[in-house]
């Protein structure tokens, strides 16, 4: 398995950008995302955005082509917060980097509009980045409205053997391959882009995300690529904070799509062609067994 129980650094690698003098900018930026969840946006908000700016935090918000009002309700209720709109839904990685081109804080938290999250909780974020100067991308827990911890709040990459690994521990045993009820912090290949908090050296040495990718696989690409520059990303659950979740997705026959679309382009960019080809083998040979799962599940019930 890739997750490695968490302990206390005792040497911190060097990075020209750490060494920039950052005393100017904010302690952190807070890009909040959003497409057609006005509401949530506004309670999201109200859970930190004070305390944000009262601190001399920078909170931005990103209207992904919004059709119910977001952006004239948000410029009338909070006129301190920087507020993008864009014309058309642009994906979550295309959306969120609309806000970190406007981002000026020594660390980028990420936070979806149908998460909430205390100043309290979001301000431990950056102060772990400050104490561990080798993780480059931190997460707390993500909990779901019930209280227990989200599935799939962080993970390791998608490699054939792992998928392969989490498929059939599905299939026969009914089960996830992770304990996302961890109790202490742990080095994951990837957390979610609900709610992340990035340091500015490590997106500086990396760039953005990538637009190619719509939904899904956009975090797991950046961490990748921030894990091969040298940095660590952690899972902290000893901060928590409560994510909704899909109060903006698309139809779970379009957002299938836009998995297996992503899932196809991470195996192209990371592991080339032959991996490629076997991955779209193993997925339709999945599918064809979930049918076959279910046609047999219809024809006991009848």
């Amino acid at each position: 398995m890739c997750l490695c129980c968490f302990c206390t650094y005792h040497s911190c690698m060097h990075h020209s950008d750490m060494r920039q003098n950052t005393s100017l900018l904010p302690p952190a930026s807070v890009i909040v995302l959003t497409h057609n969840t006005c509401d949530l946006t506004i309670t999201c908000l109200k859970q930190f955005y004070q305390q944000a700016l009262d601190h001399g935090w920078q909170v931005i918000v990103v209207d992904n082509g919004s059709t119910d009002g977001t952006y004239q309700r948000l410029t009338g209720l909070f006129p301190s917060v920087e507020v993008i709109r864009s014309e058309q839904n642009r994906g979550f990685a295309a959306g969120n980097n609309l806000g970190l081109r406007r981002a000026t804080g020594q660390a980028v938290i990420l936070l979806n509009s149908d998460v909430l999250a205390s100043f309290a909780t979001l301000s431990r974020l950056p102060e772990f980045l400050t104490q561990y100067p080798q993780v480059g991308v931190v997460s707390p827990q993500l909990q779901t409205a019930s209280g227990l911890p989200q599935a799939f709040a962080y993970g390791c990459d998608p490699t054939l053997p792992y998928l392969l690994q989490r498929g059939l521990c599905w299939l026969i045993w009914r089960k996830p391959l992770h304990d996302w009820g961890v109790a202490a912090p742990i080095e994951v290949d990837w957390v979610s882009g609900a709610c992340m908090c990035v340091r500015r050296a490590a997106i500086e040495q990396v760039g953005l995300l990538d637009e190619r990718f719509f939904l899904y696989f956009e975090d797991n690409d950046w961490c990748l690529r921030m894990r091969n520059a040298g940095w660590k990303v952690m899972y902290v659950p000893t901060y928590a904070v409560t994510h909704l979740g899909g109060q903006s997705w698309p139809t779970p026959r379009l957002a299938g799509q836009h998995y297996r679309q992503s899932l196809r382009y991470f195996y192209q960019k990371h592991y080339g062609p032959l991996a490629t080809g076997l991955l779209g083998l193993g997925l339709l040979g999945y599918q064809l067994l979930l049918k076959l799962m279910a046609f047999r599940l219809r024809k006991g019930m009848d």
